[in-house]
């Protein structure tokens, strides 16, 4: 028996709340993390982990748009809790890990999207697939210097600047037309 097509944009809807819940949940994990590398004083770290989880609010928004589009409700429930105070080691390989699970996670839900006709979301999952391989990449690449490097990795880590160069402009700002530093 076919679906009608309202079952078939709710099963889309489906699973883009499901990556919307998947990447609300990195926003909170690497932004903790972004936190405590600064506070240890690994700013290059903390600095591209803030990068991260940026890249992740904006796959939410990306997902949350798509949902809008096809009139459905954008889920604001994470899927999990933020793991915190991780050591440095266990931070970047848990995060290897969620890194994993998305690309996994996505990759199902893409092919809900081609089953259900819904090339648009299809592409969509598509590019945010490739953006969270370049973070396990990067995670992957941490990692292995820290098995292979310990210590000697991180001293050469510590005390590098935390600053990302992002220019922030809010609600205020573009009224305004004020910058505003973040």
């Amino acid at each position: 028996m076919s679906q009608s097509p309202a079952e078939e944009r709710q099963k889309v809807i489906d699973a883009l709340n499901g990556a919307r819940a998947l990447e609300l949940n990195a926003i909170t994990q690497y932004m903790n993390h972004h936190y405590n590398l600064a506070a240890m004083d690994y700013g290059d770290m903390a600095a591209k982990m803030k990068l991260i989880a940026i890249d992740e609010m904006r796959h939410a928004e990306l997902f949350a748009e798509r949902i809008e589009e096809l009139d459905g409700q954008p889920t604001t429930a994470p899927s999990g809790k933020a793991e915190k105070e991780l050591e440095v080691g266990r931070l970047f390989t848990s995060d290897r890990g969620l890194e994993t699970g998305a690309i996994n996670a996505y990759n199902g839900f893409l092919s809900v999207c081609r089953e259900n006709g819904d090339s648009t979301s299809a592409k969509l999952f598509e590019m945010i697939i490739d953006e969270e391989q370049i973070h396990y990449n990067y995670f992957a690449v941490v990692v292995d210097h820290m098995e292979k490097l310990g210590d000697t990795y991180l001293a050469q880590v510590a005390g590098t600047p935390s600053a990302t160069g992002i220019q922030y402009q809010g609600f205020v700002a573009r009224q305004t037309g004020t910058p505003q530093d973040g």
